[in-house]
């Protein structure tokens, strides 16, 4: 169990999105705020974060906290949209944590599947770094039949894409059936897997993130959400092969 003895439980509890400073500190007096054994706690003092109570309840995920998302189509990574919001999937004191909880990487309005969120700058960064090269897997339905030489044209290294000067790294393929495919890449180019397809004289009409890493939606059902265990993060942040 972490202890905290330098920071005030009143500023914890408000990065944690539970409200104001001036809200939580009336929380506090109220005796709103105790120990798991139902002693009240005050703004001095150490405690640890498995140890708070707030209205009998266990805090949310401490700092630092790594979440899985499983995104529908029709919302987006973003705090600020016409369209509803990833965030309105999740408690929502989430939106009001600091740091925030941001989104891994991105996907489109239209593209369902696995997403990953963190209030760790220092994660976020090391996932989305094109040092990672962990390998991000999609399945995708397309709008007409392959014509049976996209495998090898995306595992070649030179595709190029419309508007951009360098080529793709190599991309694996494997396909399904006439018009479904699964595509494992270690980029994150803007719409990658769409703009390939077009690249190559297709369209893609559904897409679907399955898996990032050693990490996949398994059965976590849309719209839900879990936070992955230490474990899970770590092999998350190792994992340079491809999780099919």
């Amino acid at each position: 169990m972490i202890w905290y003895a330098d920071m005030k439980l009143a500023k914890y509890l408000a990065n944690l999105g539970y409200g104001s400073r001036r809200e939580v500190t009336a929380m506090l007096n109220a005796g709103r705020v105790a120990r798991a054994d139902g002693t009240r706690l005050a703004d001095g003092g150490p405690f640890a974060h498995a140890d708070v109570r707030v209205d009998g309840e266990p805090l949310d995920p401490p700092p630092g906290v790594v979440i899985v998302l499983h995104k529908p189509v029709g919302y987006v990574c973003s705090t600020t949209d016409t369209n509803p919001l990833v965030y309105d999937l999740l408690p929502r004191r989430f939106r009001k944590r600091s740091p925030v909880i941001a989104p891994v990487g991105r996907l489109d309005r239209d593209t369902s599947g696995l997403l990953v969120l963190t209030d760790s700058g220092q994660t976020n960064h090391r996932l989305t770094s094109p040092k990672s090269g962990i390998a991000k897997v999609y399945e995708a339905r397309l709008a007409s039949n392959l014509r049976g030489d996209e495998a090898e044209s995306f595992a070649s290294g030179t595709l190029m894409l419309n508007g951009e000067a360098l080529p793709l790294a190599p991309v694996a393929l494997e396909v399904l059936d006439a018009r479904r495919v699964r595509v494992t890449l270690r980029e994150g180019r803007y719409h990658q897997v769409r703009r390939m397809f077009a690249a190559v004289g297709n369209h893609v009409e559904a897409l679907h993130r399955s898996a990032i890493g050693a990490i996949d939606l398994g059965d976590l059902p849309k719209g839900a959400w879990r936070v992955l265990g230490d474990a899970e993060v770590a092999a998350l942040q190792i994992s340079r092969r491809d999780p099919t």
